[in-house]
């Protein structure tokens, strides 16, 4: 058995975290999370950057927010500072495969790039 990639595990560990309502209700939390250079498609079709994005989530994300699960995570280290993973969400009853760029700077591991795209299991 190999040990897990301890750049992998971060990575995972700041998806998780961006999934979690009290950071998405936190511009703060969520922006120290997402690089300067954030960009994303989401799985409704529309494209966002950092700044829409720490502005928008916030005020969409609800203290009781539902429980997002997650399963098939998967992430591989594509150079010393770059992580590509990919899994699927359920939220609300809503499928989405999911894939993101996190890249490691002086303030930690950030996500990059994300992109997620409905499916019917």
């Amino acid at each position: 058995m190999t040990e897990p990639d301890s750049a992998v595990q971060a990575a995972i560990e700041g998806e998780l975290r961006l999934l979690d309502p009290e950071v998405r209700r936190s511009p703060e939390l969520l922006g120290a999370l997402l690089h300067p250079e954030f960009h994303e498609f989401g799985s409704s079709g529309r494209r966002w950057d950092g700044e829409s994005t720490v502005s928008r989530l916030p005020a969409q994300t609800d203290v009781a927010d539902r429980y997002v699960v997650t399963s098939e995570f998967q992430g591989v280290r594509l150079a010393p500072d770059v992580v590509h993973l990919t899994f699927d969400t359920v939220y609300d009853g809503q499928y989405a495969h999911r894939s993101s760029l996190w890249r490691r700077t002086d303030d930690g591991w950030q996500m990059w790039f994300h992109q997620g795209t409905p499916f019917t299991p």
